[in-house]
């Protein structure tokens, strides 16, 4: 069924020059310690490093302004009891530890509609590609936040774009995008996806909540929505992303797909990751990246994180039921469903974004299952390359075995 062999990624379908840097599996301890790596290797990850602190610092600026408004709320007690109550419900069902108490399934299948996609994304994926759309079924998890959540009319349309050859279905890659970072033509240069389907696999890139044609009217950037409406608001956001994602998954089935396979970037590894403890039809999971306690992750993003605790102290929040309430939606609270052999993790050294310590907990929490790092940051990802090989090499046998 494939079309090429997956044992090396040619240079045409990289987006850009990235140097071949080799990285390498984690050892039986985890990532290697800074003595481990080559002079080389200290260089890429030391300069890496000190790009990703500009490009935090200009994300945690956006994500303030996000936030401003977050400090009136903590102002009015009322505001602020009402929060604490959201808390404590994603609290209590953090603790059950139960993914289908925490994210429901779809109660039916979405009535997609299909169109094609422009001439420069089948130019792209050098085949036929369409953009498909469906009403998102989702009903906020939180009874009290139904009628607010109902109220985002283009967050509740569901958006993806479909890459499919003519003999389909095949085996399929999906693809969930970072934060702010939707646009389905960076995603498939940037994670080289005309290989992947040039390799026999259809391709699927997901749109989160709030993302590209999700995003509100007026939103001042793509993914405002994930933030901008406290903490209730970024679990109801998880949730409708695993939901939207497995109505997704019940279109796929329905046209035949019979094998999927995950990966995200940054946010988009944190839901794939998510993911892969709710539903069982994923077949292997890739988290390049990934997020996997985003509050901590916050709390080292200045200015963002001076915002954050400035609101905390207004609103005399407890830090405790914080912690408890952000489990809700972390992977680390809940067990993967896909085997061992088929979970594999991507972490970069100089990501200082995600730092890699983020992608290393995942790993402990999964076993200590496959944990390939690069010496490169949240963006670029120096050694992709070699990355890209260790990837399809680890998908083919469950992919097309």
């Amino acid at each position: 069924m494939r079309d090429v062999e997956p044992d090396s990624v040619p240079d045409e379908v990289l987006p850009l020059p990235v140097p071949d840097v080799r990285g390498a599996d984690a050892t039986a301890r985890g990532l290697p310690r800074r003595v481990d790596l080559t002079l080389r290797q200290r260089l890429i990850v030391d300069s890496s490093a000190v790009a990703d602190l500009a490009l935090r610092t200009s994300i945690a600026s956006l994500l303030s302004v996000t936030m401003v408004p977050t400090l009136a709320q903590a102002l009015n007690r009322s505001a602020a009891a009402t929060e604490q109550e959201h808390l404590r419900f994603y609290a209590e069902l953090a603790a059950a530890q139960d993914p289908q108490l925490s994210f429901p399934a779809p109660q039916s299948p979405p009535r997609v509609s299909s169109r094609a996609a422009n001439p420069v994304a089948e130019w792209v994926a050098h085949g036929k590609v369409r953009n498909i759309r469906f009403e998102s079924g989702f009903r906020a998890v939180n009874p009290a936040l139904r009628d607010h959540r109902a109220g985002f009319a283009r967050n509740n349309i569901v958006h993806a774009q479909h890459w499919r050859h003519d003999d389909g279905p095949r085996p399929t890659l999906c693809l969930i995008h970072g934060f702010m970072g939707s646009a389905y033509l960076f995603n498939g240069l940037f994670f080289s996806l005309p290989w992947f389907y040039r390799c026999g696999y259809d391709v699927v890139l997901y749109t989160l909540p709030f993302h590209g044609r999700r995003a509100e009217k007026y939103s001042p950037f793509s993914g405002h929505g994930y933030f901008a409406h406290g903490m209730a608001g970024f679990a109801e956001a998880m949730a409708q992303a695993v939901h939207d994602f497995r109505s997704l998954l019940d279109y796929l089935e329905f046209t035949g797909v019979d094998r999927v396979a995950l990966t995200g970037m940054s946010l988009g590894g944190y839901t794939s990751a998510l993911i892969a403890s709710v539903d069982d039809r994923i077949q292997a999971v890739i988290p390049n990246v990934p997020v996997v306690t985003p509050d901590r992750t916050v709390d080292e993003w200045f200015p963002a994180n001076k915002v954050v605790a400035l609101r905390d102290r207004i609103a005399g929040t407890d830090t405790a039921l914080v912690d408890a309430a952000t489990m809700y939606s972390s992977p680390l609270n809940y067990r993967p469903l896909p085997a061992k052999d088929r979970r594999l993790i991507i972490a970069g050294l100089g990501d200082r974004l995600a730092p890699p310590e983020q992608a290393e907990m995942l790993w402990r929490h999964w076993d200590h299952c496959a944990f390939h790092w690069f010496p490169g940051n949240h963006v670029l990802h120096v050694s992709q390359p070699d990355y890209l090989r260790r990837m399809t090499k680890f998908l083919a046998p469950f992919m097309f075995g």
